[in-house]
């Protein structure tokens, strides 16, 4: 289980929190949904759970627990190897995220490599049965193959295979689906919740896209300008609204959307 509580974040040039008092917890297994517009703090807060915030740049106050350890004041040294091997990170932009340089089935398997002792051929394997769970089509061919020769659903497909090949209880996502078309982020989103149901990984989904979180999620948080203004059930947020904010969110959905949100 994760556990955020009153979690700031400020970075040392801006005059106000990039996160300011957020409390939030993620249950074993539980898929939640953090949305908000740019800017609001999502990315900051899964950017502090990741370990990714250059400490020197912002100070940072609260605590964010991961079945009990602590994962904001820990040592560099011990956060690396908590991060390694229970939070897998997905990102929105899976080209700017890969080595150009590097061949996909490595780079896949990099996360064992630095956290396990498993021989090169069992991490190959590894890799190729990541690879096969995220629904790739050849996994063999796609090992050898460098980024820009992959289509960008297959990466992003191959960038969720990273996360999940050390086989964590906490997958990130930050707007993992943003980049791609219509029919490939429903095709991602399925994946997600394959993974979530056989593999029982907790999930935290951030994005600006509420039709795309209900879609997706149990539970919904919403942050504006840092702050969490309202959490519940996706029901309960989408069709009893407690906040104005919240309200503007919804009514900003495009109205085809729209049906599908309330269908």
């Amino acid at each position: 289980m994760l556990e955020i509580r009153d979690l700031h974040v400020k970075f040392h040039n801006r005059d106000r929190e990039a996160v300011s008092g957020v409390s939030l917890t993620i249950n074993d297994g539980e898929i939640v949904g953090l949305v908000g517009e740019s800017g609001s703090g999502k990315s900051v807060t899964a950017m502090s759970i990741a370990g990714l915030l250059p400490r020197k740049q912002c100070a940072l106050s609260g605590d964010i627990l991961l079945d009990g350890r602590d994962l904001l004041h820990a040592e560099r040294k011990e956060l690396r190897k908590l991060h390694g091997a229970e939070i897998g990170v997905v990102f929105q932009e899976p080209m700017s995220s890969m080595d150009p340089l590097m061949r996909v089935g490595e780079q896949v398997g990099e996360v064992l490599r630095i956290h396990t002792k498993l021989e090169k051929e069992e991490r190959r394997q590894k890799v190729l049965q990541a690879m096969t769970s995220v629904e790739l089509q050849d996994p063999e061919a796609v090992y050898s193959k460098y980024p820009h020769e992959l289509s960008g659903g297959m990466l992003q497909r191959a960038m969720i295979a990273a996360a999940i090949v050390i086989e964590p209880s906490l997958l990130l996502l930050d707007e993992p689906t943003t980049a791609l078309d219509v029919t490939i982020q429903a095709q991602i989103l399925q994946l997600l919740k394959k993974l979530n149901e056989e593999r029982k990984i907790s999930m935290l989904f951030i994005s600006h896209n509420l039709n795309v979180v209900r879609k997706l999620c149990g539970r919904v948080a919403v942050m504006q300008r840092g702050e969490l203004v309202e959490t519940g059930t996706t029901d309960e947020v989408f069709f009893h609204p407690q906040h104005p904010y919240t309200r503007r969110l919804i009514d900003a959905i495009p109205t085809r959307e729209k049906r599908s949100v309330h269908g």
